[in-house]
């Protein structure tokens, strides 16, 4: 049984949320860098670098069910939930954020903007609240939602205490109503006449709904959870390598040059992919935290605090780099040594002025 007592977590306020961020947000910084490099590649080039792709396409599960564990473990110590200060709390260090970034890349990176360019206010302003404005902010969009709805996670994980068949009951009807919603997705949006318009699905919370909830449930029933995955971890790791060979064979399947809209989130194999990503990267956690490797755990959660704006900023960087030092040069040539060096980078860049900015949020909110 993993236990981490209260004196430890107080001093470090490091969990398995705080991992998930930091492994979300190294891997989407990688996506767009992947998505440069791939076009006019030989298909040996392409089938490879797809494949990086589908093994880095874990992160908006990953930060969902990280936020949520994070929320609901924090709130639960504190034993409540101060809906007024919560909000107002995201009002700053999400929506704030969020607002400059978006701005920033509609006005200074026009080209990047996703099915369509603004023309005038009511297209602009489309732009930016749909996630359009880069490739990377529909991530966003769906993400704010889940900060919103917070709160009736919250009710969520009063009403479930530590019952263990509400539990069983919810993890399963989750599961099996997410199911369904997939088939749905895959039969009437993804790659179908409907897709034009109901493209925005993608992006709607019910999308990633099973992590929010599972995350909340990982925390409910941690005992359980830290127990069984703390165990298992070997079996988890076959299973991962299998979905992960499934998931890059339904990929190939649409033949070549290989798009990477085709490596979907909603397909079963992506899901099951996912949850082992994540189950994994929580045993890594509970290893430091049964370790006491204080060190490791107090920089993740020091990392995990710069998440968020690292990924927003993430491809204004990668935009700049590319460009500025003309990297679509050498992307035929050396690719390999262009997509890990633009990627280190990138985290880099988008890190080191998170932190920057932090400062200036934690001014302002003593303010």
């Amino acid at each position: 049984m993993i236990h981490v007592n209260k004196s430890a977590r107080s001093h470090l306020r490091g969990d398995i949320g705080d991992y998930l961020k930091v492994f979300a947000c190294v891997a989407v910084i990688g996506q767009p860098v992947i998505d440069l490099l791939i076009h006019d590649q030989s298909p040996h080039l392409q089938t490879n670098l797809g494949s990086i792709y589908n093994l880095i396409k874990y992160t908006a599960p990953a930060f969902i069910f990280g936020i949520l564990y994070t929320d609901i473990r924090q709130h639960s110590e504190l034993g409540y939930f101060d809906v007024r200060a919560y909000y107002r709390n995201i009002g700053l260090s999400l929506f704030l954020p969020t607002i400059i970034w978006s701005l920033i890349y509609l006005l200074i990176m026009p080209n990047l903007q996703q099915r369509f360019r603004w023309h005038n206010i009511l297209t602009f302003f489309w732009q930016f609240i749909n996630g359009n404005a880069a490739p990377h902010l529909w991530y966003n969009t769906m993400m704010l939602q889940f900060a919103l709805l917070v709160p009736l996670f919250w009710q969520l994980h009063l009403w479930l205490g530590q019952n263990v068949w509400k539990g069983w009951a919810v993890f399963i009807g989750t599961a099996v109503l997410y199911l369904v919603w997939l088939g749905i997705y895959n039969s009437y949006v993804f790659h179908q006449p409907g897709e034009a318009y109901w493209y925005l699905t993608d992006r709607l919370f019910i999308s990633f709904i099973l992590y929010a909830i599972y995350g909340v449930l990982a925390w409910n029933y941690r005992r359980q959870f830290n127990h069984w995955i703390f165990r298992f971890w070997p079996i988890l790791l076959v299973i991962l390598a299998i979905t992960f060979v499934k998931y890059n064979h339904e990929l190939r399947q649409y033949g070549w040059p290989v798009n990477l809209v085709n490596a979907s989130y909603y397909k079963p194999s992506t899901a099951i992919y996912s949850l082992m990503v994540i189950e994994l990267v929580a045993t890594l956690s509970l290893s430091n935290q049964f370790h006491h490797h204080l060190a490791i755990q107090h920089f993740f959660h020091y990392s995990a605090d710069l998440a968020y704006l690292a990924y927003l900023s993430n491809v204004f960087w990668e935009q700049l780099l590319w460009r500025g030092l003309h990297l679509v040069k050498f992307a035929t040539i050396h690719p390999y040594l262009v997509l890990f060096s633009l990627w280190g980078a990138t985290i880099v860049l988008a890190f080191g002025s998170a932190a920057f900015v932090q400062q200036i949020i934690i001014k302002m909110k003593r303010g």
